[in-house]
């Protein structure tokens, strides 16, 4: 889709505020994409941060204050806004409210469109209740609904592109593919018997204690880090305050990459390709999901310690029908990275509990991917044809 074939009236009006680094970016373009891909939709994009969106989709770094990138129409949001016509459909991800004018010419449309508020993700029980319900704009002839993304049938569940489960599928079955994926982004031979593990993460002040345990441990570990905030604490282990991407490190049985910037379908193969994913926020926390192989989530944190209310909701549902030993391993381990209690203590038991750990999250993907998709149900909520 070029320019000039943009539609008169968009199916979908997507805005999005970035506040965390590539979260709300991530989930936001990964939603756009598969409303166009998946639904056959007409999708604009609208970000303030198109620097950071640059780092998602490189296109958009010499394209000015607007492109049209794998079938979906990204604008820069910037004031004054343009005077646009509102799409069929408006998704406001995470509050971001839109820009008043734009508001405005909503109320204004026939048929005025479907206004959605995207929220957050949580394993909350008071999702299941909040999901779907209305709320009136206090002035205009206007009704918002809320979707709350989530684990269950009675939320909005998760992104997941058609496709997705059968690629992870075909990639893990073959040892040959990873094997060349891998090479292929300089990873050295890697040796028999050792375990990877890829690192995204916020800043961790106890790694180095972990990686400790790692260096020293019989069996060896290859530790794939894409480029982000945790860095730091991987090179302040190997007494270092900078690597350029690419670089490998080494400490006894401890082999660590540093990977540069990943695109979406690299990092999913990172995901696939490791026996262990630590990863944050909310875009790397369902893709690991995604890949069915053990996970630690450094959830984001909030005021007043909130966020450990979401990180106890989310381990409660992961792990019910996991035996005890294991799930209290892995919630030590979990609460430990997000610092309640210490790493290199909680870090054995869960080593331990690893081979029973596996088979419960394919079998925790496999269920969460018979539940319909993110996607699809905001196109249920917009009333348009599922196509």
């Amino acid at each position: 889709m070029s320019p000039s074939d943009a539609p008169s009236v968009f199916d979908w009006d997507i805005f999005c505020r970035v506040v965390d680094n590539f979260g709300d970016i991530g989930v936001c373009w990964r939603l756009a994409k598969a409303l166009a891909h998946d639904h056959g939709c007409s999708v604009r994009l609208w970000v303030d941060d198109w620097t950071t969106f640059a780092r998602l989709c490189p296109a958009a770094a010499a394209a000015g204050d607007s492109l049209c990138a794998q079938g979906v129409e990204v604008r820069r949001w910037c004031e004054p806004f343009p005077d646009v016509q509102p799409a069929r459909a408006v998704v406001e991800a995470f509050a971001c409210e839109p820009p008043a004018s734009y508001v405005a010419a909503m109320a204004a449309a026939t048929p005025r469109p479907q206004w959605i508020n995207l929220e957050y993700l949580s394993a909350e029980d008071w999702v299941e209740g909040c999901h779907g319900l209305s709320s009136p704009h206090p002035r205009l002839p206007l009704t918002k609904r809320f979707c709350f993304p989530g684990f269950t049938a009675r939320s909005g569940g998760l992104l997941r592109e058609r496709g997705l489960i059968a690629a992870r599928e075909r990639f893990q079955a073959d040892a040959a593919a990873c094997h060349d994926w891998l090479a292929g982004l300089g990873i050295p031979a890697v040796p028999d018997g050792a375990r990877l593990v890829s690192l995204f993460a916020y800043e961790q002040p106890q790694l180095p204690e972990l990686l400790r345990l790692w260096a020293a441990a019989p069996r060896p570990t290859l530790l794939l880090v894409p480029e982000g905030r945790v860095l730091g604490d991987v090179l302040r282990f190997f007494g270092r305050t900078d690597a350029p991407a690419d670089e490998i490190l080494v400490a006894g049985g401890l082999t660590a990459a540093i990977l540069p910037f990943l695109d979406a379908a690299d990092y999913d193969r990172l995901l696939w390709a490791c026996e262990l994913n630590f990863v944050r926020g909310e875009d790397s926390f369902v893709r690991a999901q995604w890949a069915a192989q053990p996970f630690v989530w450094h959830i984001y944190e909030q005021d007043e310690a909130v966020h450990h209310d979401k990180l106890d909701a989310f381990l409660d549902r992961y792990l019910a029908g996991l035996d005890d030993s294991a799930a209290d391993a892995t919630r030590a381990l979990w609460k430990a990275w997000n610092g309640e209690g210490s790493l290199a203590a909680a870090w054995p038991a869960f080593d331990a509990a690893l081979p029973r750990l596996a088979p419960h999250t394919r079998r925790w993907s496999e269920d969460l991917a018979s539940r319909q998709d993110l996607a699809s149900v905001l196109v249920q909520f917009a009333e348009l044809t599922v196509k």
